[in-house]
Parts: C-alpha cells; sequence; structure tokens
C-alpha cells in the first residue's frame, strides 16, 4: 500500500512517502520472494466491513495467490485473492516473520 504523509511544520511541507509496488508484476514479484512467510490479511467485505485472517503464503499462481488459513481462526483452510485486489487497496497484506 502506498501511503503519503504530509506534514505541515513552521510554515514548511514534508512529505513522507512509503512507495509500495504499482504494478502487477512488481506486486506479483515481491510476493513470490515470500512464500512461506506469515501473514495478516485484511479484506474489505462490503460496506465498512473488514475481515483479519492470519495464515502463511502458500503458493503464488500468474494471476492469484493463496494463502494457507491459521485453522484455530478460521473455519476454512485457504483462501486466493488476486494480486489487482492488493493494487486496488482490497486487501491489505502486512508480513509479521520469515520463511517458516
Amino acid at each position: 500500500m502506498i501511503k503519503l504523509n504530509f506534514l505541515v511544520l513552521c510554515g514548511t511541507l514534508k512529505l513522507e512517502v512509503n512507495a509500495m509496488p504499482t504494478t502487477l508484476a512488481t506486486i506479483k514479484k515481491d510476493m513470490e520472494c515470500k512464500i512461506g512467510c506469515e501473514l495478516m490479511l485484511v479484506a474489505q467485505t462490503g460496506r465498512k466491513r473488514q475481515t483479519e485472517r492470519k495464515g502463511i503464503l502458500a503458493e503464488t499462481y500468474p494471476s492469484v495467490f493463496v494463502v494457507d488459513l491459521d485453522p484455530e481462526e478460521n473455519s476454512f483452510e485457504r483462501v486466493s485473492y488476486s494480486y489487482s485486489d492488493i493494487l486496488t487497496k482490497t486487501v491489505e497484506i502486512e508480513f509479521l516473520s520469515e520463511a517458516i
């Protein structure tokens, strides 16, 4: 996710940029490097509703990636999302650890 923070300090404009990939190819490439890593996933599921899920990035495919979910917290084992979900911020991912 791209974060732009504008801070005005004593009349000076300060721009902080935490840049994330802005193309599907770079998102896919970055995800391929993180296979096996633990992550926290927040998915927008509708009007003002979000679903938080914790799991491990299991596989990447040309159009989607698969997350194996923590069985203690979720009623099903796996979910898949497209890379465009990340690009459009329908899904936000935070990696918690390195590969297990």
